[in-house]
């Protein structure tokens, strides 16, 4: 029994003294264990302090001691876990202490391995050991808590054999430096007010200068993949696996400076894959309206990048003949050339992954164990350069075979400094921040982004597990190959606060572009305004009301368009006709606005699409939708290679929101069905038929988005009653 002078001493004194309880199992069969680390927290603490722990009373282990002129009484209940409260109870009471006076270490599988948070009430959150405490307090929750993540048991793992497993060596490595930040956690209740205690230590807890999330944890030798899995991947953070990739044989073949141009012609040279050519590199941008896919041998890419090599002196050896090389742009610059995520193994579309000759120099890492793979990806560039920043809908390991990455990331709740661009859009993963000079005026919040950033750096071999949701823009050196391994994640059953804002955007994504049936498409069409939006043409993309008509009167020239499906020539017919009236519509018409003689250069005539009340009213979107994609496909060849101011006219001026989406749906449904070669083949000539080619394709995504964000205001108002303004459409 403690001495009646002890007692008296503790609870006289200036300062209400403080119980720190720690939870857990006695005996040595439990020593180490996950469940356990409460008590190696409160013997951790009693250390730094001098405390000897040698006191025994009321079912439990304890020690008293001083820090300053501040009493502490530390205590590890030994009534196994479960009954924790039978010893917390009476021994606050024979203290006679408040329960804000008292503090319980517990460990928790709701946080990340490692991360510790201070909280000054809450419920049990289904742990056994504070539910007793509870209980024995009547009830009561108006007491502190040291919460010490242990991370989440791995796959289908029974959570009681994992409580009661001890931790691998680099979860204990990670807890022993939790435990050492503990011990100024403690400290700081002691010495400050709690309220203000556990909102210093919880911002600044293991935080990186003006981060708001921990530190990114890096790895120098190789989890397995219960670890991975346990301590990483269910936390959703990010990690650095260094050497993760140095013993593929893919990172001595492969490199760049080291033969391994030649040796990936040799392997791949005669594949034929679409390389990606951005006219703004070497800043490459989500928006897609600034890329172009260009379809060449895998070869003719390695000489690009032979080429490169020369160009910088660092080509000694290297044969870099241009002769007989795919064609490239007049306006072509080297470095605006590079391979994105191109398949080497792909779950579901197996027939596309052309680099698959690769896989073989290549291991899946151990840390992925038997994951199921969504896709391996090879990634690679000519000249330096910079990606967008964005996010993914998977998690991704990033692995660095040669070369080097610098890799910023942001966590999900970083979005609104950030700017994603629109929801409904095409490039919704992407920041609408530019990356050089943005312009703060536009968007005043990125000015704190960097706060809530990391920067990695990853060379040969190095790897980052990248979770679906983190924002990342990447920095590659110039000839750099990376393997990207993608899998879907089971996040949506173990959600964290810092995902929201990723879920929300995620979840109202997929109501948006969900595929609308022809009811879907009647309901929003109803509520589609159209008289608002203004229809821009200029400079060469004006067309002539004689040369449309010049279109339509060869339609009976060409012999061969006989040869079309009765059903596809009836819908040709049709959507001549339909350009036909409506250019009479527009000579006639006095509402309509010309471009007029005295307009200065620059300015550009506009006109007002009519409202549509639904589908069947719009009579090109109801001609799409009731072809079949393949007579589709065939209407529209027979207009790009006989009419094609014809076809330019009614995509440039008769193609509505509505029609747009329903074009672009055919479009999906014509990738399915034909090859690879075909489809390139259909898309060029379509394309190909138009004055400026960019400029038919971004009216058909201006127009799509338009109706995708009357389906972005119909779910939000279905969903969460908010109603919000239609943005100015510029096309």
């Amino acid at each position: 029994m403690l001495s009646r002078l002890s007692r008296r001493c503790y609870c006289t004194s200036v300062h209400r003294p403080w119980l720190f309880l720690g939870l857990g199992n006695p005996g040595d069969k439990y020593k180490g264990t996950r469940h356990n680390i409460g008590f190696e927290m409160i013997d951790v603490f009693a250390e730094s302090l001098g405390i000897q722990m040698n006191l025994v009373n009321f079912k439990a282990i304890m020690g008293q001691g001083f820090v300053d002129d501040l009493p502490v009484i530390l205590a590890k209940p030994q009534t196994y876990m479960n009954l924790s409260g039978e010893s917390s109870g009476p021994l606050a009471a024979y203290y006679k202490l408040p329960l804000n006076r008292v503090l319980v270490v517990h460990d928790d599988m709701q946080l990340p391995c490692g991360v510790l948070r201070l909280q000054e009430k809450g419920g049990h959150g289904c742990h056994n050991g504070l539910k007793s405490v509870m209980n024995h307090f009547r009830g009561n929750r108006e007491f502190a808590r040291l919460r010490i993540g242990i991370g989440n048991p791995p796959g289908q793992m029974d959570p009681k054999a994992f409580l009661l497993q001890k931790f691998s060596m680099p979860a204990r490595e990670r807890m022993d430096k939790a435990l050492c930040e503990g011990v100024d956690a403690l400290k700081l209740v002691l010495s400050k007010d709690f309220g203000e205690s556990w909102r210093l230590f919880n911002v600044e807890q293991n935080m990186p200068m003006g981060c708001e999330f921990p530190k990114i944890q890096t790895f120098e030798s190789a989890l397995s993949a219960a670890d991975f899995e346990s301590t990483v991947e269910l936390t959703n953070f990010p990690a650095v696996f260094r050497g993760c990739a140095s013993d593929w044989d893919a990172y001595s073949k492969w490199n760049p400076f080291n033969s391994g141009l030649d040796y990936l012609e040799e392997r791949a040279g005669s594949v034929e894959v679409e390389a990606m050519l951005s006219r703004t590199a070497p800043i490459f941008n989500g928006d897609i309206r600034s890329h172009e896919r260009v379809s060449l041998p895998f070869s003719d890419f390695i000489r690009f990048c032979k080429q490169h090599m020369s160009d910088k002196g660092n080509g000694s050896g290297v044969d870099a003949k241009s002769a007989d090389l795919t064609p490239m742009p007049e306006d072509y610059r080297p470095g605006q050339i590079y391979l994105a995520q191109f398949p080497i193994l792909n779950d579901e579309k197996e027939e596309k992954v052309q680099l698959k000759i690769l896989r073989q120099d290549i291991q899946t890492p151990t840390l992925l164990g038997e994951k199921s793979l969504s896709s391996i990806n090879f990634w690679m560039n000519s000249a330096q350069a910079r990606s967008s920043t964005h996010y993914d809908p998977h998690h991704n390991l990033l692995c660095v075979v040669s070369g080097r990455k610098k890799v910023v990331l942001w966590p999900p709740s970083a979005s609104p400094s950030l700017y994603p661009m629109p929801i409904y859009g095409e490039a919704s993963n992407h920041s609408s921040v530019g990356l050089e000079n943005p312009k703060l005026s536009d968007y005043p919040r990125a000015e704190h982004s960097l706060k809530q950033s990391q920067e990695i750096t990853l060379n040969a071999g190095d790897a980052v597990f990248i979770p679906e949701g983190w924002f990342h823009q990447v920095d590659s050196d110039e000839l750099t190959v990376a393997v990207n391994f993608w899998w879907q994640s089971n996040i949506m059953s173990n959600m964290h606060e810092h995902m929201d804002s990723y879920y929300l955007r995620r979840i109202t994504r997929s109501l948006v572009v969900s595929k609308p049936s022809s009811t879907d498409l009647r309901h929003l069409s109803e509520h589609i305004d159209q008289s608002h939006i203004e229809m821009a043409e200029g400079g060469n993309d004006n067309l002539g009301n004689e040369s449309i008509k010049k279109g339509l009167s060869t339609l009976h020239e060409k012999a061969s368009l006989h040869d079309l499906d009765p059903s596809a020539s009836q819908a040709l017919h049709e959507l001549i006709s339909l350009v036909h009236d409506h250019v009479n519509a527009v000579e006639t018409s006095k509402g309509l606005q010309h471009t007029s003689p005295s307009c200065s250069e620059g300015e550009k005539s506009k006109f007002l699409v009519n409202a549509l009340s639904c589908l069947e009213d719009d009579r090109v979107a109801h001609l799409l939708w009731n072809l079949e994609a393949s007579r589709l496909r065939d209407v529209l060849l027979a207009m790009a290679r006989y009419f094609p101011r014809t076809l330019e006219a009614l995509i440039i001026h008769m193609l509505s929101p509505i029609a747009a989406e329903v074009l672009t749906q055919k479009f999906d449904e014509i990738d399915q069905q034909t090859g690879e070669e075909d489809r390139n083949q259909f898309f060029r000539e379509f394309y190909g038929a138009f004055d400026d080619e960019a400029a038919a394709m971004d009216i058909i995504l201006s127009r799509k988005e338009s109706f995708a964000f009357q389906a972005f205001k119909s779910v939000l108002d279905k969903y969460l009653g908010v109603n919000i303004a239609s943005p100015t459409i510029n096309i």
